[in-house]
């Protein structure tokens, strides 16, 4: 049976795809609607139809899934920084574990029975976990200024100052921003025109220190009223650092290269495990603190560190999992291409005295295969590679050096069953997988593999 655009259809969801969206079938036509869970009996309207599959929208959830829960957040529907607030929590890991195994056996060859998988770690408290927020600034219909986020796949702001995944603090501060931008008429960027000034607000927020960053994005230099603003922040307690980041491009992207302290310190800190890092606007830190000790410490662990080992930080950023390793191993070498993030990363090991661990800006396959050439060796490889996943030309550099381990860290099941299929092909063996919940109503997950080299 074929579909077109604006049929309705009832449809029972059966899985849900790697967005978030559930996914149900109709006398073998196969449906994708946003906004529903597995379980869910729905009324929905095709947007958009293709030969043997179609996007729906909800129209009617005609008999809600058991797994269903009413979301704590009213924009839950709209916004697009989370997907399956609507699946309990219980039932977002499950999906998740699940994710990960259809994608090793989908993409990576994995039987079922071979993959080493352990339970997935959840939270015991799933809110208020993240530690860093980018609202957009603007405009709604009336002409009032606003912040939120953007809806699903959209540049379209919804108004929400309150995001239950985000500390409590960041609303005071959204509303101190606001309250001064009305007061002085400062207007908001408008990504249409190029007109406007307050792009973004940007908040950083240490768990450990309880440090508070606030970044104001500019398409200008300065801002009116800073002196009234600053006195206004700093009453805040933690507050730490307050600035300006200066993107006068017509661009989505968030910062500009130019930053301008306005008071404070143009970094905060914070710590996970026994290292304190300093966080400045631009640095990568991983948002969920709490996860992420988990997340390291399984990665440390599965790496069986006994003093003496040489280990690849591959990816290394400001050095997060580099300097927790070089208090168990022999020597770390960091390599990482962003020059910003190597500097960051030696501070940090100079801030924590550690003297094992040296940073290299370049690229860390290139590097291996220097190595490799020179008959040096490494223990161990931790590789923790952006969502697109590694490359076949990186990877052949690992098998080159040929670590006695490798220590996988992903933040994408899709490519991460790509690269084990490669590493699994040349020599090495998967050991464990142990999948760890980052980011609690938001459809991605985050996974350590052990490999073993046969």
């Amino acid at each position: 049976m074929e579909y077109k655009k604006n049929d309705l259809l009832t449809v029972t969801i059966e899985d849900m795809g790697h967005d978030g969206e559930g996914i149900g079938k109709v006398d073998g036509y196969t449906v994708f609607v946003k906004d529903t869970v597995i379980g869910d009996k729905v009324q929905a309207k095709i947007m958009k139809a293709k030969k043997n599959y179609g996007y729906a929208r909800l129209v009617e959830i005609m008999e809600p899934s058991k797994d269903r829960v009413e979301p704590r957040c009213a924009y839950a529907r709209q916004c697009g920084g989370c997907q399956i607030q609507a699946l309990s929590y219980e039932k977002q890991l499950a999906y998740k574990q699940q994710k990960i195994e259809n994608n090793l056996i989908r993409i990576g060859g994995f039987q079922k029975e071979e993959i080493p998988m352990q339970p997935i770690i959840g939270m015991e408290d799933p809110y208020h976990y993240r530690n860093k927020a980018q609202f957009p600034v603007g405009c709604d219909k009336e002409g009032h200024l606003i912040a939120g986020f953007y809806a699903g796949r959209t540049h379209s702001i919804i108004s929400n100052r309150k995001c239950y995944l985000g500390v409590e603090v960041n609303e005071q501060i959204l509303n101190l921003v606001l309250a001064h931008m009305e007061a002085y008429d400062i207007p908001a960027y408008d990504e249409t025109t190029g007109k406007g000034l307050v792009r973004h607000v940007l908040i950083r927020y240490g768990f450990q220190s309880k440090e508070i960053m606030v970044c104001l994005v500019v398409n200008g230099s300065r801002i009116p009223g800073a002196e009234d603003l600053i006195a206004k922040l700093r009453e805040i307690p933690g507050m730490t650092s307050i600035s300006l980041n200066i993107n006068r491009e017509k661009t989505n992207v968030i910062l500009g290269r130019k930053g301008k302290l306005l008071w404070g310190q143009e970094y905060i800190t914070d710590t996970i495990g026994p290292i304190a890092y300093q966080i400045s606007p631009q640095s990568f830190y991983q948002v969920n603190p709490v996860q992420t000790e988990i997340l390291y410490q399984t990665a440390i662990d599965y790496a069986g560190l006994t003093g003496k080992e040489t280990v690849i930080d591959a990816y290394c950023g400001i050095g997060t999992i580099g300097l927790i390793a070089a208090k168990k191993a022999g020597k770390v070498i960091g390599v990482e291409l962003n020059k910003d993030a190597v500097k960051d990363a030696r501070i940090n090991a100079k801030e924590n005295k550690i003297t094992n661990a040296a940073f290299y800006q370049g690229d860390a396959g290139r590097f291996m295969v220097e190595m490799a050439a020179k008959g040096e060796k490494a223990d161990v490889v931790f590789m923790d590679p952006p969502r697109a996943g590694s490359d076949e030309r990186f990877l052949s550099s690992v098998v080159k050096l040929s670590p006695k381990k490798v220590i996988y860290i992903s933040c994408n099941p899709e490519t991460l069953a790509r690269d084990l299929k490669y590493l699994t092909k040349h020599h090495y063996k998967v050991e464990k997988i142990q999948p760890v919940d980052m980011f609690p109503f938001c459809d991605h997950c985050e996974t350590v593999c052990e490999l073993v080299r046969k």
